[in-house]
Order: structure tokens, then C-alpha cells, then sequence
């Protein structure tokens, strides 16, 4: 018995090494020159907000690299956040490491800057971070959300746009629309100019679910209004299917969201700030999921700027029968099926130490 648990964990040992090994050596040749011995040199020409992702693409159709994702993350791993929208002289002899030293030199435009918009932030934090890196203020991003003529330009302009963003109940139109990426944006663009660098990443994003959006039951500004509160719940990508899951399963069933993170934004308070006051918690807006007259309902409007896997989750939902999730303070999410199966999680998460305090 003892010989064959040896083999067994030998095995998965030597299975584990090779592993390993593979992915070391996937790494180093994707790292390597696309071609050492060609010195030609191509002209790159990097426009101003183009995503850091984007670029990474770019660089691998022009054959100056060989693995764009590879590019993406070692980029990300070694903090380059400084590649300016500027023409450049790259060639395929270079390793990556050559071409991101030439890419952080610049090129003629040095006006830009690369300004990060992380998943899950709302758009006080979208108007804090522009007012910090452009010469626009915080005023500007809130006015510019008002403005009813700008508003229904881009309702021409984008089909996953419609009147629905000029419902005066919604704090901020455009919130959840501006999709969350690291951005090369000009500092002196205006505010205009950022959204629409914004807003044509998420065009890019939905185009790809447009055909199963337009045969489902819920509108594109429904599907983003979940997929904001599935971002905001979890921190996981992985537990996000699941995460829609309940959402739909309540919805389904005639019961309300019962989302905390909805009534935090329905309040116009951070989330983890503090507790809620009992009042706040069973506040009458269009936001709060815990309301009484919210069975059935989404909020109103997205409270989040979603990512991708928050967008798929909330278009193609894991199949289950959960109706409660909880999050310990660790982040790992529980999933049961009755309210008592809920209760005894949090009971034990408590007696643990696990339960999350503000």
C-alpha cells in the first residue's frame, strides 16, 4: 500500500515539475525576439486611448511580438504604466524587454498619460480620477452627465444606448456604460473625448454578446445595472456565474435582490464606510434592493463599472438552485439554498471569525 501511495505521489510530483517547466519554458520563448535576425525596423504608430490591452494586440499584428497576452502581463508585472500614444520604430529582432524600454522612451506626443479605471469603481470615482490626471474637474464630469444634448447624441450615436439613461431617478447617466481598462488618454482631451474613448471599449465589449442581448428578456441597461451589483458582491471572477445565479433565481421567484451593495449606493455611501442606520437599510429609492416594493426588481440603474466576466455572468448565469450567498471576510463566497441553510453559514462564519465588520 505504501509502495503504491510512493508511486502515486511520485507521479504527481514529476507530473507537477513537468508542469512547471512547460510553462517556464512557454514563458522564455514568448518572450524571445520574433525574428533576431531581422533588424528592419517598422513604424508603430500608437493613437491616443488606445487600452494597454489594445496595444499589447497591436504590437502582435505588426509581427513585433509574439504573444500579446504575454506582452500584456509582463508589461503589467513590471509596472509599466508610462507607453505614450506617439509613433514608434520597433522591430521583430527586439525581446519584449527591448521593446517596452523603446515604448517608456515616448515618441513626439508627450501629452499623454495612462490612466486606469478599475473594475468595479462608480463614477465619483470616475470624476476623481479624470479631475487628478486631465485638466478637467470633477464639475466638468458631472456636468457633462447632465447635459440632455450630449446625452442624445450618443443615443444616436451607440445602440446599447437608449432613453432610459436620461430617467432623472438615476444619480448618473452614464454609470456602468464607461467600461473599466487602462486607458492612454491625451491630458488636455475634454471630458467628451474621454467618454467616447470609454464608451468605444465597451462597444467593443458588448458587440460580442449583441445577438444573445437582443434575443434575451432583459435590455442591455438591465443586463449592465446586474452585472454592476455581481462586480460589486464579488471579488472572485470565479464565483460570478453562480453570483448571477441567485440574482436570477430570486428574481424568478418573486423575491427582492436583497443586495446590500444596492442600498450602500442608493444612500450615496462608500461601501465599508460604516454600517447603515435601519433607516438607511429600508430607504424608499430606486436603488435599494432591500426596500419594501423592490420583490422582482432591479434597481434602477447600474451602481458599478462592470468588467467583462461581470457582463458574461450577468448574460449567460450559471444554472442552480441557490437563492443566498454570503461573503466571508476573506472574500470566499457560501451559496445555500434556503434562508436557514444562510442563517447556519453565517453562524459559523461568526463562531469563526470570519464574519466581515465594518
Amino acid at each position: 500500500m505504501k509502495s503504491k501511495l510512493t508511486k502515486i505521489f511520485t507521479f504527481l510530483i514529476i507530473l507537477i515539475l513537468v508542469a512547471v517547466i512547460a510553462f517556464l519554458c512557454y514563458i522564455f520563448i514568448n518572450t524571445r525576439p520574433v525574428d533576431k535576425n531581422n533588424k528592419e525596423y517598422k513604424t508603430i504608430v500608437i493613437e491616443t486611448g488606445t487600452s494597454r490591452m489594445d496595444i499589447a494586440k497591436q504590437l502582435k499584428r505588426s509581427g513585433i511580438i509574439r504573444n500579446y497576452k504575454i506582452f500584456y502581463y509582463y508589461a503589467k508585472l513590471k509596472k509599466v504604466n508610462n507607453i505614450y500614444a506617439a509613433t514608434y520604430r520597433l522591430s521583430p529582432s527586439m525581446d519584449i524587454k527591448e521593446v517596452l524600454k523603446e515604448l517608456e522612451k515616448g515618441g513626439t506626443n508627450t501629452n499623454t498619460t495612462f490612466i486606469t479605471f478599475k473594475e468595479g469603481i462608480n463614477m465619483v470615482d470616475v470624476a476623481n480620477i479624470i479631475s487628478e490626471n486631465t485638466s478637467n474637474t470633477k464639475e466638468d464630469v458631472f456636468n457633462k452627465l447632465k447635459d440632455t444634448e450630449y446625452l442624445d447624441k450618443l443615443i444616436e450615436k451607440y445602440w446599447f444606448i437608449d432613453e432610459i439613461i436620461k430617467n432623472p431617478n438615476i444619480y448618473y447617466s452614464l454609470e456602468g456604460y464607461l467600461y473599466p481598462e487602462t486607458y492612454n488618454i491625451d491630458k488636455d482631451f475634454d471630458v467628451e473625448q474621454i467618454f467616447e474613448v470609454m464608451l468605444n471599449e465597451t462597444d467593443k465589449v458588448l458587440s460580442k454578446h449583441k445577438k444573445e442581448i437582443e434575443k434575451g428578456k432583459y435590455s442591455v441597461h438591465e443586463i449592465l445595472t446586474l452585472a454592476s451589483i455581481i462586480e460589486t458582491e464579488s471579488n472572485d471572477k470565479s464565483s460570478r456565474g453562480d453570483v448571477a445565479s441567485v440574482f436570477y433565481n430570486r428574481l424568478n421567484s418573486s423575491m427582492s435582490l436583497g443586495s446590500d451593495v444596492t442600498t450602500y449606493y442608493g444612500a450615496r455611501i462608500a461601501i465599508g464606510s460604516r454600517d447603515l442606520t435601519y433607516a438607511e437599510l429600508n430607504s424608499q429609492n430606486a436603488y435599494n434592493t432591500r426596500a419594501s416594493g423592490m420583490i422582482g426588481k432591479l434597481p434602477i440603474g447600474p451602481i458599478s463599472m462592470p468588467s467583462s466576466s461581470s457582463i458574461e455572468a450577468a448574460i449567460k448565469p450559471n444554472k442552480t438552485d441557490y437563492l443566498f450567498f454570503v461573503a466571508d471576510k476573506n472574500g470566499k463566497i457560501y451559496f445555500t439554498k434556503t434562508e436557514s441553510e444562510h442563517n447556519k453559514v453565517i453562524k459559523e462564519l461568526q463562531d469563526k471569525g470570519l464574519w466581515y465588520e465594518w
